[in-house]
């Protein structure tokens, strides 16, 4: 078995389930999985340390980091000036220890990736249906109505670049979710 590590990306709508599934495959899944600390320029909130929670950085340092091709990925979140990314360095590093890194990234980064790591392994989980979604997101009571329609019609879009995945897991229920995510990467792994 190769010593490199494989690269795994994860994607899905808002209200799907994505961090709730995701930490259940690093609990279960008996892969070495990694994740890549994201670079930001938001504000730390209360408790977040930089370089372990994210990597805050200026919007000058990000636009400089950006332009100079350190990003695998990047996206400004609903146009409103706060950009995220992921750190070429931070994902390569971590393959070469042989580590399984796992991005959890919306569909236009994770296409950006995929262009430029073919072989990633790219899984998509479904909520299953819209109105699926739209109970779940409702039922957070943490957005506002204007946020809520903003995200369905988000989602609308990310469900229709499903068929870009390799796999697509309906998330219908988080310990089945993560237990068919888990039993995939296990497949790659004896592969």
């Amino acid at each position: 078995m190769s010593t490199q590590g494989r690269l795994v990306i994860v994607s899905g709508p808002s209200g799907a389930g994505k961090t709730t599934v995701v930490q259940r495959v690093f609990q279960r899944s008996g892969i070495p999985l990694a994740t890549a600390v994201t670079a930001t320029t938001r504000l730390p909130r209360a408790g977040e340390r930089d370089g372990i929670d994210y990597h805050f950085l200026s919007p000058e340092e990000f636009a400089r980091r950006r332009k100079n091709g350190e990003f695998l990925e990047t996206c400004e979140v609903f146009g409103k000036g706060v950009w995220y990314g992921t750190p070429r360095s931070e994902v390569e590093s971590r393959l070469r220890t042989g580590s399984w890194v796992l991005l959890n990234i919306d569909v236009d980064g994770a296409a950006e990736v995929m262009s430029q790591f073919p072989d990633a392994i790219s899984i998509f989980i479904s909520p299953g249906d819209e109105a699926e979604l739209e109970r779940r997101l409702r039922h957070r009571g943490t957005d506002s109505e204007e946020s809520i329609r903003r995200r369905l019609q988000r989602a609308r879009y990310e469900m229709t670049q499903a068929g870009q995945y390799r796999h697509v897991v309906v998330n219908d229920d988080v310990e089945r979710a993560a237990d068919e995510i888990s039993r995939i990467l296990r497949k790659y792994q004896e592969a």
